[in-house]
């Protein structure tokens, strides 16, 4: 639909800094995973869609909140392979 807002959430960063293996949206912050906020905020600023960009088998996927599309990035690095991965989605 012309005029409907998709928010992108960038879900696809590996986190090697937080030197954890669960990926770093998944991590707790206030009881809930990371992620959850992000996408928690893209709705209360009108988003109707929502759209997660994942790599496969990260587990993130499975941990977003119902109602979250998810477009994986199998190729690249950084945002701009992030928004190429979900162009089909948006």
């Amino acid at each position: 639909m012309a005029g409907e807002l998709t928010a992108l959430v960038m879900a696809a960063g590996k986190g090697t800094r937080m030197r954890s293996s669960l990926p770093k949206v998944l991590h707790p912050v206030c009881g809930r995973p990371m992620v959850e906020w992000v996408v928690a905020a893209a709705r209360a600023a009108g988003a109707r869609r929502v759209v997660c960009v994942t790599r496969p088998g990260d587990g993130v996927a499975e941990g977003l909140p119902d109602g979250v599309e998810v477009a994986e990035q199998t190729d690249g690095e950084g945002t701009g392979s992030a928004v190429l991965a979900a162009r089909a989605a948006v």
